[in-house]
């Protein structure tokens, strides 16, 4: 089970990086509305763009906490594995709301269902990290 959670870790980690640094200017089929970059999915949500450099940098530092603390779970470290879970905990939770409030947002303006699959694959990984780990 333990590779799997690791398994878990990484794609979240991965894949927010992946959106939030490398394609934050590119277009996607998940963007909302018909926005093409990051700054333009906020705008369609009816949201500032400061909020859009709040959640970005939120992110990025919920993705490097996640692969701190699955570093810390593969190779241990003499009383840092509480350390680890805490961190996996708390980031996951703050991770979880983020997810909710994004199916939110594409729900407030109409988006298909598709442009909400990678919060809710996101949601699942992160309930499934959640169980497993503190279930």
């Amino acid at each position: 089970m333990k590779i799997l959670i690791i398994f878990l870790q990484l794609i979240i980690a991965i894949g927010l990086i992946n959106v939030w640094l490398v394609r934050f200017n590119k277009a996607t089929q998940y963007r909302g509305g018909n926005a093409k970059n990051m700054e333009e999915e906020f705008a369609a949500y009816g949201l500032p763009s400061w909020l859009m450099y709040a959640v970005g940098s939120l992110k990025i530092f919920i993705a490097a906490m996640l692969l701190i603390s699955f570093w810390i779970l593969i190779k241990p470290v003499e009383n840092y594995e509480e350390l680890a879970s805490n961190l996996l905990f708390y980031n996951l939770i703050v991770l979880a709301v983020l997810m909710v409030a994004a199916l939110i947002m594409h729900v407030k303006i109409k988006d298909p269902i598709k442009k909400s699959y990678p919060a809710l694959s996101i949601l699942f990984m992160t309930a499934l990290i959640m169980y497993f780990t503190f279930g």
